[in-house]
């Protein structure tokens, strides 16, 4: 028997017997690799570099996936307690030249891993700094909870559009992974609203970040070009004054409310939604708008739908629940649903790219998957691998949004 050095998860050294890959299960090996860090966890970078080891690709029965999963999601949530306590103390995020400060105010006493968070963005937009600078103080306390952490970042731009330009995705994403690793928040009780320019920000964050809302609340915002078709699974309040004509911002409220109404009667289990328009109320609802907080408050987010509705913005994204893309087209739109062992997908011709991420939250693993796209239909088995666990989890840095098995079915 010899022994041959090799790199655990690209980085570590240590000795492995030749045979020993071949004898010990993987999530032996992934065990191995995760505790491989003298006194830490392993660095977020890390990460990647395992999916890259021969076991990620190896084929998992159904408890070894659950057990490499359960592995894989506390060495992670550890990893990010260890990198991002800094940013979480100083209250500011930082990517590349921009920055995102924002306050955290607690309510209640919740226990870890249930506690609920509401991401609450404030008004202003093409103005001077000093400017959004109070409508951020202003955010801050516009509102109170029950339950939860009332969360306002201040919008890492001064421009017209500061809630739904790219970079926001990326901040919010990091900040709900921070919050949900630091704070205990469950990642299916997190909510977004805001007021004025910062409704702008729901009308567009909500159907392009569906997957990670629990519901939204819009108040005295624009919807600019997008659409409701993406709001699916996120119960959606939308408030506007009577009065508030500027922009047209009644109107459409009262436009998007046809709309929704047309696509709950044409889905029933889909596009639950609050429209409020307060007679009498100009811009400024004087608080009434309070009441989308305990409506939000009673739903959860449900990781996996058995039917979902894609639609990239301009801003596009590489996973959605469980679909992915590898190369996401703009303006593309993919509606996907389950149906006992049955998937059925209709995507439109600008879907270059679509891949399926299942796991046994879903469907039977173990038994062979019908998928149909239009007149064709092919019967596959999906293998469970650490590969595909890493690859998702990486993706979104969101425990429920880690699954075990990938399909590519446009490609």
């Amino acid at each position: 028997m010899t022994a041959r050095l090799c790199l655990i998860a690209g980085v570590l050294g240590c000795l492995v017997l030749n045979h020993g890959f071949a004898q010990e299960d993987v999530a032996t090996q992934l065990g191995r690799s995760l505790d491989s860090y003298p006194d830490q966890p392993p660095p977020l970078e890390d990460y990647s570099e395992l999916a890259k080891e021969p076991f990620a690709k190896t084929p998992l029965t159904q408890e070894q996936a659950a057990r490499c999963r359960g592995r894989l999601i506390d060495a992670f949530t550890r990893s990010l307690q260890a990198e991002r306590a800094a940013e979480m103390e100083a209250g500011v995020i930082k990517l590349g030249k921009l920055e995102m400060p924002f306050t955290v105010k607690r309510f209640g006493d919740a226990p870890v891993g249930s506690r609920s968070m509401f991401i609450s963005m404030h008004g202003g937009g093409g103005a001077p700094r000093r400017v959004n600078d109070q409508q951020w103080k202003n955010q801050q306390r516009l509102y109170q909870l029950e339950e939860g952490f009332y969360v306002v970042p201040r919008a890492p731009t001064d421009t017209w559009n500061l809630w739904h330009q790219a970079h926001v995705d990326k901040f919010f994403s990091r900040l709900i992974q921070n919050m949900v690793a630091l704070r205990g928040v469950d990642p299916d009780r997190v909510y977004v609203m805001g007021y004025s320019a910062g409704g702008d920000g729901v009308y567009q964050l909500a159907p392009r970040m569906a997957d990670r809302w629990a519901a939204a609340a819009m108040m005295a915002g624009h919807p600019n070009e997008t659409s409701p078709l993406g709001l699916r699974n996120v119960p959606f309040a939308l408030q506007v004054g009577e009065l508030d004509t500027a922009y047209n911002r009644s109107k459409q409220a009262e436009l998007w409310q046809e709309r929704l109404a047309q696509l709950q009667s044409e889905d029933p289990a889909g596009y639950v939604h609050l429209v409020k328009i307060h007679a009498g109320k100009a811009h400024w609802m004087d608080r009434d708008d309070r009441l989308a907080i305990p409506w939000m408050a009673a739903k959860r987010r449900d990781p996996v739908p058995q039917k979902v509705v894609w639609v990239q913005d301009d801003v596009t994204h590489r996973q959605f629940y469980w679909l992915h893309s590898d190369e996401p087209i703009a303006r593309s739109q993919a509606t996907v649903s389950i149906t006992g062992q049955e998937i059925t997908i209709d995507a439109d011709q600008n879907v270059k790219s679509l891949s399926l991420l299942l796991d046994d939250r879903m469907l039977d693993l173990d038994k062979a998957i019908i998928i149909r796209k239009g007149e064709t239909a092919a019967e596959v088995m999906a293998q469970r691998t650490l590969g595909t666990m890493l690859q998702s989890l990486l993706e979104k840095g969101d425990p429920e949004l880690c699954f075990s098995a990938r399909v590519d079915v446009v490609d």
